[in-house]
C-alpha cells in the first residue's frame, strides 16, 4: 500500500479492531426490557378471550357507532375527525395490528396445551392396552387352568352318585349304617 493510501484509511491495528478478539460492548441508551414468555402469553390468551366475546363485539359496534355518531351530529366546533373518519381508521387499524399476533400467540400456546395433552393421552392409552392385553392374558390362563380343574357341577353329579351308591349298599345290608358289614341270614 502507498504512503498516500495508510493516510486515507487507518489501518485495522491502528483503530484497534482486532480480528481475533470481540468488540468492546457499547453502553446502551435505552435499557433492556425483559418480559416473561409465561405472564406474555397468559396476557395474549386473556386478550384473544375478551376479543372472542359478545360483549367486546357489542362495545366495539357502540363504540364505533358513537364516534361516527359524535363526528357527524355534533356541532363542527366539537367535532375531531371529519367524514372519511381517518382517525377512526387509525385507531381501529393500531387495535387490528396488535390484536391479530397475539391472537396468533393465545391459539399457538393452546395448540402446544393440546400436543401435551395428546401425548399424554397417548401415553395413557398405551397404559391402558397394555393393562387389558394383561389381563386378558390372565383371563385366558385361568380359563385354561380352570378346565383342568372340577367344576361345580361335575362335583354335585360325583356326590350324587356316590350317595346313590351309599343307599344302594344300605339297602343290600338292610341296615342304616352303611359302614356296618354286610349281614349273613342263613
Amino acid at each position: 500500500m502507498s504512503e498516500r493510501a495508510e493516510r486515507r484509511t487507518p489501518s485495522r491495528a491502528v483503530r484497534g479492531d482486532k480480528l481475533d478478539q470481540p468488540q468492546e460492548q457499547r453502553a446502551r441508551v435505552l435499557p433492556r426490557m425483559t418480559f416473561s414468555q409465561e405472564a406474555f402469553g397468559v396476557l395474549s390468551e386473556q386478550f384473544a378471550r375478551l376479543m372472542g366475546t359478545a360483549g367486546f363485539l357489542i362495545g366495539m359496534t357502540v363504540f364505533v357507532a358513537a364516534w361516527i355518531l359524535w363526528n357527524v351530529a355534533a356541532p363542527a366546533g366539537l367535532r375531531f375527525d371529519e367524514f372519511p373518519f381517518i382517525f377512526l381508521t387509525l385507531a381501529l387499524s393500531l387495535q387490528a395490528s396488535y390484536a391479530a399476533p397475539l391472537i396468533l400467540l393465545a391459539q399457538n400456546r393452546q395448540a402446544d396445551r393440546d400436543r401435551v395433552a395428546l401425548e399424554q393421552d397417548r401415553a395413557r392409552d398405551e397404559r391402558n392396552l397394555a393393562d387389558t392385553e394383561f389381563l386378558t392374558r390372565e383371563v385366558a390362563s385361568l380359563r385354561i387352568a380352570l378346565r383342568e380343574q372340577a367344576t361345580r357341577d361335575f362335583v354335585r353329579s360325583e356326590l350324587r352318585n356316590l350317595l346313590d351308591e351309599l343307599e344302594s349298599r344300605t339297602a343290600v345290608r338292610g341296615t342304616d349304617d352303611p359302614t356296618a358289614p354286610p349281614q349273613h341270614t342263613e
